[in-house]
Formats: structure tokens, sequence, C-alpha cells
């Protein structure tokens, strides 16, 4: 059965992405701080696709140890995935110069840290098995600078960049990676914005077009792609 490890799967883009693989039959794992969320998933996995294996684990994955302790439990339990999606984030607006004095290092260890970490414990196996694939969900963020993005920006500019270099080292052992780049989607970080849906991507969008990049032959990878709602990004 292949596998799938997403961080921050239980809402938003991640838990979208992590249904859609389950009910392709894949074996799951995820991560997230809040354990009451990660315990409704697991009842709901269990319910609708009982022959899919799970790993579920309470994780801050801010946190250099909690995100490697994670993916070592990760192994000994699920073996090396076939799939990592580097999906955790966190949004703290601000401009630079007088967003909080903590705000650079929660969002670089959340967007940034947390893939680097998981990634890294996690490629051996896949380099020796010559075979995996890598997504890392970016932004609109991570090409363009919003002038209340301050640390975010910066986060997802670097995560961008680590996509790169990753693609660069694993081409040769069968290893893809792909950088997703959506704009404004239908997730709890705009739930007060009041703006109609149709200013959002659908974030079950993204879900079925990380499935459909997986599924492209091995020789072909999409490097990097940007999705954004029809009417634009939102100012």
């Amino acid at each position: 059965m292949p596998s799938i490890v997403i961080t921050g799967g239980t809402r938003g883009i991640g838990k979208s992405i992590l249904m859609k693989f389950a009910r392709e039959g894949f074996d799951i794992s995820t991560c997230a701080r809040n354990e009451n969320e990660l315990d409704g998933l697991k009842k709901v996995l269990a319910m609708d696709y009982p022959s899919v294996k799970t790993f579920l684990k309470r994780c801050d994955v801010s946190i250099k140890a909690d995100i490697k302790e994670f993916g070592m439990d990760l192994e000994k339990e699920m073996g090396v995935p076939d799939i990592i999606i580097n999906n955790a984030g966190v949004f703290i607006p601000g401009k630079i110069q007088d967003e909080g004095d903590d705000a650079f290092e929660t969002q670089i260890n959340t967007n940034l840290s947390s893939a680097y970490h998981l990634t890294r414990q996690l490629l051996p196996g896949m380099i020796q098995r010559k075979s995996g694939y890598i997504f890392n969900i970016c932004s609109t963020a991570s090409i363009i600078a919003y002038t209340n993005g301050g640390s975010y920006c910066i986060s997802k500019f670097a995560l961008l960049g680590f996509s790169k270099v990753l693609r660069e080292e694993l081409k040769h052992h069968d290893i893809r990676v792909t950088s997703v780049l959506p704009g404004a989607t239908n997730t709890s970080s705009w739930e007060l914005s009041n703006l109609p849906s149709e200013r959002f991507i659908d974030p079950n969008n993204i879900a079925n077009l990380i499935f459909t990049f997986y599924t492209l032959p091995i020789d072909t990878v999409v490097e990097e792609i940007v999705v954004r709602p029809l009417l634009g990004d939102i100012d």
C-alpha cells in the first residue's frame, strides 16, 4: 500500500489533501498540535476508510525536537513514506518594522524549519529506495512581497528556495520535488474576511492537483505551479 505523510493534516489544505489520498487508498500519517482534532480525524478515517493504515501524532512542528521525533516514530510505525507533503504553516500579519518580537522565529520555525527537519529525517530511506515525491506547500507570498506579509513572506520565499535546492540534489535519485504556490484559499485563515467564496480557491482543487502531479510518469515533474482564484489576488 502506498503511503503519504503530511504535516498539519487536520484542517484546511492539509486536510483536503489527506482525505483525497485516503480515498485513493494511501496509508496516512499526519501531525498537528490539537489533539482533539487529531482524535476526530482518526475516527473519521477509521469509519470511512477502514482498510487505510494511519499514524497520527500530536506534534508542535515549530519545535525541532518534536518534528524530528515525529519523523522517527513515523519510520518505525509506517516505514519510509512514498510522499512527503510539507504543509504546516502559520501566518502572522505585520510589517517587518512593527511585527512582534517572536513573529520571525515563529513563522520561520513553523513554515520552513519543520519542512527542513522532517525531510532530512525521511530522505535517507527515499534515497536508498530510489523513489519518492516531496511536495512543499509554498504560497504566492513565495514570489510576491505583500505589504503586510513581513516574516511570513520571508519564510515562504525561503521555502521555495528549499524546494529548488532539493530538486537539484535529488533528481538523480529519482525523487521528484514540486512547489505548490496557492493564492487565497478557502480555509480558516480567511473566515473573518466576509468575502464571497468565489474569491477563494477550493482546497479540494489543490488536493486534486497534487494527486494528478503524483500520477504523472516518474520521468516527468511539475517543478512549481502558481494557483490563484480566477478573479486574482486579494489585497
